[in-house]
């Protein structure tokens, strides 16, 4: 049977058994809870189902919105430049970002730009990341391929 609990400072779980088993629901408790602001459900057992790929639920899957969905390279690519330092323990990264949703296109990219560079990189999402500040570097490279540059 599913069960929901709630954990709150007013009162004990909704749901409850007696001494012979039996579901007794505490409408008192219920009513409670409904008033607590501070009461949240910690724990339900029908959680729904996940995706097996990436774990989210089905209705959030993170691997079906990257699926399928490759756009066309546009004939005038605008490439936009940022320097990310946050959360990286210190490490900066230039950030290449608004590029086409297209996969190959963008790991093809990614490996011109680091042999272009001579330093690491990586794709995500819609942006290719290169490690170190390697704005001068990238301008006329990208330039040089008729892209817009802005940053």
């Amino acid at each position: 049977m599913q069960g929901l609990y709630c954990r709150s400072a007013l009162t004990s779980p909704i749901l409850e058994r007696d001494v012979d088993g039996e579901l007794i629901v505490d409408t008192a408790g219920i009513l409670s809870w409904m008033a607590d602001s501070n009461a949240r459900i910690v724990y339900s057992t029908g959680g729904g189902s996940r995706c097996p790929k990436c774990g989210w639920p089905v209705s959030d899957c993170k691997c079906s919105d990257r699926s399928g969905r490759d756009e066309p390279v546009p004939a005038r690519i605008v490439a936009k430049l940022r320097l990310e330092k946050s959360g990286r323990g210190g490490k900066t990264v230039t950030v290449v970002y608004d590029l086409p949703r297209n996969q190959p296109f963008l790991r093809e990219l990614a490996g011109e730009l680091k042999r272009a560079c001579g330093t690491g990189g990586t794709v995500a999402d819609n942006t290719v990341e290169l490690q170190g500040d390697v704005r001068d570097r990238l301008r006329p490279f990208l330039a040089k391929k008729g892209w817009t540059i802005k940053g």
